[in-house]
């Protein structure tokens, strides 16, 4: 065991050192949406369920993180449009794969698999890519999303107080998905579309908790929602304030 983790330390990196390297000579351009590119297939239920959820228990469509289980070979292909349009860095398909936001489609035991399947997806494209240009090696970015949950705020007006989520419970649904992101294949991790500082601050101890149990250090981006110009987040902070509370 330890000396699987070593190798796999030695892998990162590498990588990592390559990816700076990288970015010392040119700018790196990361890929578009994925919500919109899926959009444009106009999916229907029955093909967000496939034949392995024909018979499940509630509505399917809009899970778009669950494509990567039923049309592995159209998210391949967006992830293949996005490279041949000139994307050096290609985001998994996991914006909504935590635990958390699977619960919607009670799919919360799949989030581990569909992590995993997503970063493999896009490994496999990244490679194919890399192999046509081996000069100019694409990489894989493991996408951990705010969840549909805000630690800051409470959803209830009338209970202030109350919240729906722990720090906790964030840290334990990003650590399963940061796992399977990085079995997967991913070369970084990307902490996407923050709207809640907290939420971010609990991702950004997970992340660094998964390299510390594995052994490896990945570079980690993060992404941030501005609601308005006022520069603040939806839970308030500004940007300033905003990278303080994910740091410390």
């Amino acid at each position: 065991m330890g000396s699987s983790k070593y190798v796999e330390g030695k892998k990162a990196l590498s990588k990592k050192t390559q990816i700076e390297n990288q970015l010392k000579q040119r700018i790196l351009l990361i890929d578009g949406g994925m919500g919109t590119m899926i959009q444009g297939y106009k999916l229907e239920e029955e093909d967000y369920r496939g034949e392995r959820f024909a018979d499940w228990q509630c509505d399917l469509k809009g899970n778009n993180d669950l494509l990567v289980l039923t049309q592995p070979d159209l998210i391949k292909e967006i992830h293949s449009a996005y490279l041949e349009a000139g994307a050096d860095i290609l985001e998994t398909n996991t914006f909504n794969a935590t635990t958390i936001a699977m619960a919607d489609y009670e799919m919360e035991s799949l989030s581990e698999e569909i992590n995993y399947e997503a970063a493999r997806l896009a490994r496999i494209a990244a490679d194919e890519w890399t192999a046509k240009t081996p000069e100019r090696p694409r990489y894989v970015a493991g996408v951990l999303g705010p969840t549909n949950r805000t630690c800051s705020i409470s959803p209830d007006v009338n209970d202030p107080g109350y919240r729906n989520v722990s720090f906790d419970e964030l840290v334990e649904a990003y650590s399963e998905s940061t796992r399977a992101l990085i079995r997967g294949g991913s070369d970084l991790i990307l902490i996407e579309t923050i709207f809640d500082t907290l939420n971010a601050k609990a991702c950004s101890f997970a992340v660094e908790s998964v390299f510390e149990e594995l052994g490896i250090e990945l570079p980690v981006m993060i992404s941030g929602t501005i609601t308005d110009a006022s520069g603040r987040t939806l839970s308030g902070q500004t940007t300033e304030l905003s990278t303080t509370h994910c740091v410390t």
